[in-house]
């Protein structure tokens, strides 16, 4: 018994070590390579580029003061459309006593002139009226007497502008109104009532009261490569994709390159914009992320083939064509081609094969 038991071990031992050595040697032949079959097809293929930028809108200016002050009143807000000569703000001045004082130094001095004057103009009228006064003189009495009230109107106004910007003659011409000087809509309005602002002169920019666009001209402004500059010029049409308006698509046309570009990060860029064509309906924000994709080169209904099917050499191009049928295994001939336009993943058959024939795809591996 324990003689059968020994062999029956022994058997098993056997076909264990026979069938390892069967497994190993399965698992060590070279399995066949099996490829995809692909069939050239006719489509519209082109060649893209993509420029990185925002959305701005094309005249924007920011509203300054003509006058020094704090602000008293804000009338308008962020987001708000206006018109040319809309009030924004109002500005409460705050003279300097100096100036005042001049002023009112002023009005005094033109106060006694306008006295001495019209006594004299007044007795030269009397002595005109009986004949007695030449009428050239009355007249150069009359008007230095006009001259003399003139000069203390004039010192009244200047008094009232250093006092409160604004003179009653003046009406609401006054600086203290900052008006807008274009119509569109407020992008921002960085003061706060209570704010000090400084006026825009030679020496200063000034306190900016306002920024005001018209958001119904937006361009797009964006940097391109100087390896893909050269083959883009204006009048070029593009289409523009912004992050915040995933479903949309805009088109534009180019209409500037800069003649001069500008080093980032290792790489030279340069600054292009594109007149951007947006529907009343949607609404664009000033300073959206946007990208604008422009065709440098398409081909019409051609015949293409991806661009993983094509073995290149040199200067030759070669694909391999199904000569086996459905039959195993598999057999393709090598033929020369010649390629045109590629857009990265497909690309255009010139000469060499038809769209009857099946080019050998990628490989895989037969199960």
């Amino acid at each position: 018994m324990k003689k059968v038991v020994r062999i029956i071990l022994l058997v098993l031992l056997g076909v264990l070590i026979v069938g390892t050595f069967v497994f190993l040697w399965q698992k060590s032949r070279p399995k066949e390579a099996v490829y995809d079959v692909l069939t050239p097809s006719v489509q519209t293929i082109a060649k893209k580029t993509v420029a990185t930028g925002k959305i701005e809108p094309r005249n924007e200016v920011e509203i300054k003061p003509q006058i020094s002050g704090i602000i008293a009143q804000i009338y308008k807000e962020a987001g708000q459309k206006v018109a040319v000569g809309d009030v924004i703000a109002l500005i409460k001045v705050i003279p300097e006593m100096s100036q005042l004082n001049s002023a009112e130094g002023r009005i005094n001095v033109a106060k006694i002139e306008l006295e001495r004057v019209e006594t004299q103009y007044k007795r030269d009228k009397a002595l005109y009226e009986q004949k007695v006064l030449a009428r050239e003189d009355y007249e150069t009495s009359l008007a230095n007497y006009q001259k003399a009230k003139e000069e203390l109107q004039n010192a009244n106004d200047n008094y009232e502008i250093i006092r409160d910007g604004i003179s009653r003659r003046s009406g609401s011409y006054g600086n203290t109104q900052i008006r807008s000087t274009i119509s569109g809509t407020i992008l921002d309005i960085p003061v706060k009532v209570g704010n000090s602002v400084i006026q825009s002169n030679n020496f200063n920019d000034g306190t900016t009261i306002a920024t005001i666009a018209d958001m119904g001209d937006m361009i797009f402004e964006g940097k391109i490569d100087e390896t893909e500059v050269g083959r883009i010029h204006e009048g070029m049409a593009i289409v523009l994709s912004i992050g915040a308006l995933q479903d949309h698509k805009f088109d534009a046309e180019l209409e500037y390159i800069s003649p001069k570009g500008v080093e980032e990060n290792g790489a030279v860029m340069f600054e292009m914009k594109a007149a951007a064509h947006i529907p009343d309906s949607i609404v664009v924000r000033s300073g959206y992320s946007a990208n604008a994709e422009i065709i440098l080169a398409q081909r019409n209904n051609v015949l293409t083939v991806p661009e993983s099917s094509v073995a290149f050499e040199n200067d030759s191009s070669f694909v391999y064509v199904l000569t086996s049928g459905d039959s195993e295994p598999q057999q393709f001939e090598r033929r020369l081609v010649t390629v045109g336009l590629s857009d990265g993943i497909n690309i255009e058959i010139v000469d060499g094969i038809s769209d009857s024939v099946q080019v050998r795809g990628l490989q895989r591996i037969a199960q």
